[in-house]
């Protein structure tokens, strides 16, 4: 094989996963999820994440490397995911990365968890154009990027989430409206059927004075809370489909608003839509639409690849490489809360950095 052959690693929440990439091509794409065994507290509990990626680690990986045809004689190089997410997961996912590189003598590459959302979509359509608008919409972070070179070059905010995401919003609301946890699947599914009109919920932050590309999505969950609400107190039957399909739409509306907004004030011509909200059948139908209609190029992963994967992680170690970047420091540590700057999050632990 030509090209270095990548193995990426990722651990930060509820899914383990490990994929390979070689030369933008995906080789191999195994996850394994521990969403039940959360679903009755109705939200991923870190403790129980931690425990189940130590479980997983090792097979999720052999089965990516059975996937590829590959031993780990294979691999060239081992990238994994060092932040944002949570603490325990994200130390279980590098301890096993560390261990794999180190027993090979392999260099290592932490990755910044939302480039591996970005970086998922040359999975599917190649290398991105530079530039392109970037929306990231997941259960914690919901931005707006101009992305350029995502190795090689600074990413640009122009505008993220003042409090809830918008999957954030999903999951809350749904459990107002009496849906199981994870809640973005269930309201998509809840809405089939229903009107997307029945309930005007509220669009925040689209006013003509308000932040272009900034996002807000805590009064958009209130209200759908209160409205669900008003049914129960009144003794009636809860219009979920309604309920769900207006939810959706609200959400939708919002994202794909802005984002058009970005596309056409920095002269953008193509927008990418990444994370596991990428994955709702309405934002991506609206995305179209309005993608269509604006004459910009929409490009949106397989729905495989909008959820947390390895194959994401390892096509940005896949892209360092092939650029030169330098590997990681031996000391490498995870920042759980690492804001989006560059690709590569080569994090050391403040204690490790001054004894060194």
């Amino acid at each position: 094989m030509d090209s270095p052959v990548v193995l990426g690693v990722e651990s930060s929440c509820d899914e383990t996963g490990a994929g390979i990439v070689s030369g933008g091509r995906l080789l191999a794409h195994a996850v394994v999820s521990s969403m039940d065994e959360h679903t009755r507290y109705g939200g991923v509990v870190p403790e129980i994440a931690a425990r189940a990626h130590l479980h997983a680690l090792n097979p999720v990986v052999r089965e990516a490397l059975s996937q590829a045809g590959l031993r780990l004689s294979g691999i060239d190089a081992v990238a994994v995911t060092t932040g944002p997410g949570l603490s325990g997961a994200l130390q279980v996912g590098l301890a096993g990365a560390k261990a794999l590189a180190y027993a090979r003598g392999l260099p290592l590459y932490g990755v910044h968890h939302l480039a591996g959302h970005v970086a998922a979509d040359t999975l599917e359509h190649g290398p991105l154009p530079n530039p392109c608008v970037v929306l990231i919409v997941s259960g914690g972070h919901t931005s707006l990027l101009l992305v350029r070179d995502l190795v090689r070059d600074p990413v640009v905010h122009l505008g993220d989430t003042l409090d809830d995401a918008a999957g954030e919003c999903f999951d809350k609301v749904a459990r107002a409206f009496g849906l199981p946890y994870p809640g973005g699947p269930a309201v998509d599914r809840a809405a089939r059927g229903g009107d997307r009109r029945a309930v005007t919920f509220p669009r925040p932050l689209t006013g003509p004075g308000d932040a272009p590309y900034t996002f807000s999505f805590s009064g958009l969950k209130t209200s759908a809370a209160r409205w669900a609400e008003g049914y129960r107190l009144r003794g009636e039957e809860l219009p979920l489909a309604d309920g769900a399909a207006s939810l959706q739409e609200a959400v939708a509306d919002v994202l794909t608003r802005k984002a058009l907004a970005a596309c056409r004030d920095h002269g953008v011509g193509t927008l990418v839509v990444v994370g596991g909200v990428a994955a709702n059948s309405r934002v991506r139908a609206l995305a179209e639409e309005r993608c269509a209609a604006a004459g910009v190029a929409l490009r949106i992963p397989p729905l495989t690849l909008c959820t947390d994967n390895g194959a994401m992680i390892a096509a940005v170690g896949d892209l360092l490489v092939r650029a030169g970047a330098r590997p990681a420091p031996l000391d490498m540590s995870v920042d759980p809360s690492a804001p989006l700057q560059r690709a590569a999050l080569h994090p050391t632990h403040p204690l490790q950095a001054a004894s060194a």
